[in-house]
């Protein structure tokens, strides 16, 4: 998996995505509840493509969202839809980049197998994430679904893993305070202590 390779993937599927998107608004409430997106809250979309997120955040009077991906084309329709000062997008790989501040809610949502090294990505995650602050890994189906739907596109995406997988990980960095994979959703929440 290169990123070349999903840059190119992506950028092909930008104009298309909202009209493809599937989003299911009890599913989304509870994964920004887990993730304790509220009013007053500075919150870190990766992987943000067209902004799927952002108005569902902007509901919850945040603060301020930053949007990053590493779409370009996904990040120009993103800019378009969302001029406000309160949203502002990068267009970069969201583990390398050099952020100048520090989040207080950090969401990956139907992003995550598209990340050539899971470790890497919750270890960086966290070292931005405010004392206090939370991570949340999420998908809006559930893990057999998100899989089969990989399944054809391995040179751009892994395998999502099983959840308690996932809570190993997230454990070296962050205490779990959610977990969740059934047949809706898959999640999984952590908290820098």
């Amino acid at each position: 998996m290169s990123d070349r390779d999903i840059i190119e993937f992506f950028d092909s599927w930008a104009l298309v995505w909202d009209e493809r998107m599937i989003i299911d608004e009890d599913i989304v409430k509870t994964i920004l509840d887990c993730a304790k997106v509220c009013a007053g809250k500075k919150i870190l979309d990766v992987a943000c493509g067209t902004g799927v997120l952002i108005p569902y955040y902007l509901k919850r009077d945040v603060l301020d969202v930053t949007g990053i991906d590493i779409s370009p084309k996904m990040i120009e329709i993103a800019q378009n839809k969302f001029q406000m000062e309160k949203v502002k997008f990068i267009c970069d790989n969201a583990v390398d980049h050099e952020y100048d501040e520090k989040y207080d809610c950090i969401v990956i949502y139907n992003a995550f197998p598209h990340f050539e090294d899971p470790e890497r990505l919750i270890e960086r995650m966290s070292l931005l994430l405010k004392e206090g602050g939370t991570l949340s890994v999420a998908h809006g189906m559930s893990r057999e679904r998100i899989n089969a739907h990989h399944d054809n596109v391995t040179n751009v995406s892994r395998l999502l893993p099983d959840v308690r997988e996932l809570q190993k990980i997230f454990e070296k960095y962050l205490k779990v305070s959610d977990m969740i994979s059934d047949e809706r959703m898959y999640l999984i929440t952590g908290v820098k202590e």
